[in-house]
């Protein structure tokens, strides 16, 4: 697509924007439509999403699809209610007067998506900008081509083109877009290309939303089930290829059942993918050549205590293990995004803190325990995005729960009731009654007005 023609849309949703002309009713049908739409091409979403990240069917259908139709079905529920205006309470200074929240759309949004869940991640952002009643321009990954095709031909099939519209193409497609100004902008990616957005959105003062990543970690306390935990760490670490951006990044277990913990996690990836992962349907493939490259760099001068072989020309990284890693190493510096996971131990609570103070702010905090107070300690001392206690993933699917991050893992947050208030603006209104009026807001002001208030700071 040519700039011009890259122009033209943007003008156009721009145009429609002004206008708020998309009623909720509207909004509403539109929605079904969407959903009509999916349900009617599930085989080509989950054909493209094979050939771009090589999921299984059932994958794609539990991680990209449901929670798409599950958002729809939410939205076209509640989105009369919450789309009303909002009475809220006075003050004595303005007694009597009628005040109230409008909930209005921005305008126009841009929404920019990553490639390791290209559907669900451009699907879920656009249910609420659409709901809220904002026109929206989504740059889609180039990384993952097929999605990105399908996703445009849905799209086409639903929106008139002034009110959504899939702009293909590369990063410099996406600097293009950026320069532009936009009324908002929402972005999942990485922490480096966010500060890009951040920076650029800053020029126009541009409210945005970055959902970014981090290294999450996942801390194992003695006395609980180890073979359960081993088998919900691995369902969150290596679904997708161990590329999510809330996957355990890596684990941090009490020194006590560090063997067992080992040999269950071991016991689990072959009874989850085989002896032989690679011959396995249900273990997908790494995005890209590049990527692949990053992680086999992770692995140099490392303590492999399993897995660890790889195909570069399959795109395949097998299931890895690492021991007692250096914090000061690479792989415990950034975000893996890959099958590799590190493990550390700690005998008490100060080793613990080190480690977890190395990389603050986690998009996702996870701890496995039976031990409330242990729990509630961490919980309440350490930043992150959101947590799940005794299970990995988990919270992401919950849209009464807010998605986002914190400092380096982003900014704002999504999913549900969430995602309309994010694109939303609460315009406030007070509308005075002019019978009743307070005669000592005007002046001359009284030189003693000890009385006044008195009466002022206790009503």
């Amino acid at each position: 697509m040519g700039y011009k023609e890259i122009d033209y849309i943007i003008n156009s949703q721009i145009k429609f924007a002004k206008t708020n002309s998309n009623s909720v009713n509207y909004r509403i049908q539109i929605l079904n439509s969407l959903l009509k739409t999916i349900s009617t091409n599930e085989s080509k979403i989950y054909d493209a999403l094979k050939k771009d990240l090589d999921k299984h069917e059932f994958e794609s259908f539990l991680s990209e699809i449901l929670l798409v139709k599950r958002e729809i079905r939410l939205f076209t529920k509640k989105l009369k209610r919450w789309s009303r205006k909002k009475r809220v309470g006075g003050s004595i200074f303005n007694y009597p007067s009628k005040n109230y929240l409008i909930p209005e759309p921005y305008g126009n949004t841009l929404i920019i998506t990553p490639w390791n869940y290209p559907f669900q991640l451009s699907l879920t952002p656009l249910i609420g900008a659409v709901a809220a009643g904002n026109t929206v321009v989504i740059k889609p990954s180039e990384l993952a081509p097929n999605t990105s095709s399908v996703l445009k031909e849905l799209i086409e099939t639903v929106f008139p083109q002034n009110l959504v519209s899939v702009i293909e193409g590369d990063a410099e497609t996406a600097k293009y877009l950026l320069d532009k100004k936009w009324d908002y902008i929402f972005f999942t990616g990485s922490t480096r290309i966010g500060k890009i957005i951040a920076e650029k959105a800053a020029k126009n003062l541009t409210p945005i939303t970055l959902e970014l990543g981090g290294k999450s970690p996942c801390v194992v306390d003695s006395g609980i089930d180890i073979n359960k935990v081993a088998k919900r760490i691995i369902s969150g670490k290596f679904v997708n290829c161990g590329q999510t951006c809330i996957a355990p990044d890596y684990v941090i277990v009490n020194n006590h059942v560090k063997d067992e913990l080992i040999s269950m996690l071991k016991k689990n990836i072959i009874s989850t993918f085989g002896n032989s992962p690679i011959e396995s349907d249900s273990y997908g493939r790494i995005i890209n050549t590049n990527n692949l490259k990053r992680l086999k760099k992770n692995l140099n001068n490392q303590n492999i205590e399993f897995g660890g072989k790889i195909d570069e020309e399959n795109l395949y990284v097998e299931p890895t293990l690492i021991i007692d890693p250096d914090v000061n190493s690479e792989i415990m510096k950034d975000e893996i995004f890959g099958p590799i996971l590190p493990i550390l131990s700690y005998e008490n609570e100060n080793d613990l803190e080190k480690i977890l103070h190395a990389n603050q702010s986690p998009l996702a905090f996870y701890i496995f325990s039976k031990n409330q107070k242990f729990i509630d300690k961490l919980i309440n001392s350490y930043k992150f995005g959101g947590c799940v206690v005794n299970d990995t993933l988990i919270h992401y699917v919950n849209p009464n729960l807010p998605f986002g991050g914190i400092g380096p893992s982003g900014m704002g947050a999504y999913r549900g009731k969430f995602s309309f208030d994010t694109f939303t603006h609460y315009k406030p209104v007070l509308e005075k009654k002019s019978m009743i009026d307070l005669p000592f807001r005007y002046g001359p002001y009284p030189n003693s007005f000890n009385f006044i208030k008195k009466i002022l700071e206790k009503i």
